[in-house]
């Protein structure tokens, strides 16, 4: 389970890195072709270009945050109950958070696609391309929490011992 983790999560933080590159270089490119040819278009295309990075990384942090485990939870109730206990209602939340995240990932691919066709008005980019990053955060969340599920029901049902 933790060597998955530790890939998923190397994973992640290579895209996370690779887009910041991607963006940054991007933006620089424009801000130079901009200024140099005398158009006053750099900074309008940066601004578009901003905000849907915005989302991107938005999302791709939370599967970071998820992935290591470092996002927000209230365990103070949780923690009173057994080891076991715990297991079991650990199960039942990634359960309920695995259906939730599925109904989100449709949600999102539906939205991808509904707006593929409207473009943004100056980079003329699909404004789906935001509703993309909800779909693939989803789906990736997703995956995690089925990794989280196998393992912690591997514990609940071997009497603690992983397989």
């Amino acid at each position: 389970r933790d060597r998955i983790l530790e890939i998923a999560v190397h994973l992640n933080r290579s895209i996370a890195g690779g887009l910041e590159h991607a963006i940054i270089g991007t933006v620089e490119l424009t801000e130079v072709l901009g200024i140099e040819d005398g158009f006053d278009s750099g900074i309008n295309i940066t601004e578009e270009v901003s905000r849907y990075m915005f989302v991107w990384l938005a999302f791709i942090g939370a599967i970071l945050a998820f992935a290591e485990n470092s996002h927000v939870n209230v365990s103070v109730i949780v923690q009173k109950f057994p080891k076991k206990g715990q297991d079991i209602i650990c199960l039942i939340t990634d359960s309920i958070m695995l259906f939730c995240t599925v109904l989100f990932s449709y949600g999102a691919v539906k939205l991808f696609i509904l707006n593929l066709n409207n473009l943004s008005p100056i980079s003329k980019i699909p404004q789906g391309i935001s509703f993309l990053a909800l779909a693939i955060a989803g789906v990736s969340i997703a995956v995690l929490l089925i990794v989280r599920i196998i393992a912690t029901a591997s514990l609940v049902f071997n009497k603690g011992e992983p397989k």
